[in-house]
């Protein structure tokens, strides 16, 4: 599956890479500038190549983005070993060992060598206990006298998918509704709050309203089995490929975009939409 030729590198190649780069003497001035904080930026920035490259279902370039990704990993496996914390063995033995013991249907002892049972478990069960066991090892990490459901869920995920991990991670101890209808009815009580608040012209309010509202979407999509995120990603993709169509018809007509009525505009939209109706 790999590229053949002479330039094969290997995992320590690239490890032995990133040590010269942030060779003190001889390294690069840009990556020995660079710490922790500095770099995560990026890392977040290749995460979403890396989904990008996976939604437009170019493999090619996907495998580019995950060595960026895998990259970024190494850099900071170097920045924990130049401090004396932890180096990329250490980060490959605790994912290792995590994932031996998350996976007790698998691994009946927690080792590799426990291999080769049966997994007498549905994919529902694996995710029930996946939850139990992470529930424990939080419990059990927790500096805090008081350890909640929602410790570790990180500040720094995008709003969408953070509410669902919240939601998520509360729904594992029952506070959660069995099924979407009465998230819709909540839905419906939402949106009506929000109105009010439009109505009194109050900006605070509207904006909390709204966080509300956004909230119980994310609610009812994890009802519907559908990632909040994921879903609006393929909206905004959508509504670009349908603005873009409605430019070039604008443009074929020989007219100018701002100048047009909302009225106008409106048809412009219903015939892309049309259109996209013809050629499905």
């Amino acid at each position: 599956m790999g590229e053949r030729g002479p330039d094969r590198y290997s995992l320590e190649d690239l490890l032995r890479l990133m040590a010269c780069l942030r060779d003190p003497e001889f390294g690069c001035p840009w990556d020995l500038k660079q710490d922790f904080a500095s770099i995560a930026p990026h890392t977040l920035e290749e995460v979403y190549e890396v989904i990008d490259a996976i939604e437009r279902q170019d493999y090619r370039q996907l495998k580019g983005e995950l060595g960026d990704l895998l990259f970024q990993i190494v850099f900071f496996a170097r920045l924990g070993s130049e401090a004396g914390q932890f180096d990329f063995s250490d980060i490959v033995s605790a994912i290792t060992g995590k994932l031996l013991h998350r996976h007790p249907h698998v691994f009946p002892d927690a080792t590799l060598q426990g291999f080769g049972q049966p997994a007498r478990i549905t994919a529902d069960g694996v995710t029930a206990s996946w939850e139990r066991i992470k529930s424990m090892e939080r419990a059990q990490s927790s500096n805090s006298q008081q350890p909640s459901q929602l410790d570790d869920v990180p500040l720094a995920l995008p709003a969408l998918a953070r509410a669902a991990k919240l939601q998520k991670r509360a729904a594992t101890v029952g506070f959660d509704w069995r099924e979407a209808a009465p998230v819709i009815d909540k839905l419906k009580e939402e949106l009506a709050e929000l109105c009010t608040a439009m109505q009194q012209q109050q900006p605070q309010q509207i904006s909390e309203e709204f966080g509300d509202l956004l909230f119980t979407m994310v609610n009812l999509g994890r009802h519907l089995k559908v990632d909040p995120e994921q879903a609006l990603r393929s909206a905004n993709s959508k509504f670009e490929q349908r603005f873009r169509s409605m430019e070039l018809l604008i443009r074929a007509e020989d007219k100018d975009m701002g100048a047009l009525t909302a009225d106008q505009l409106e048809t412009f939209w219903q015939l892309v939409k049309r259109d996209e109706g013809h050629s499905a």
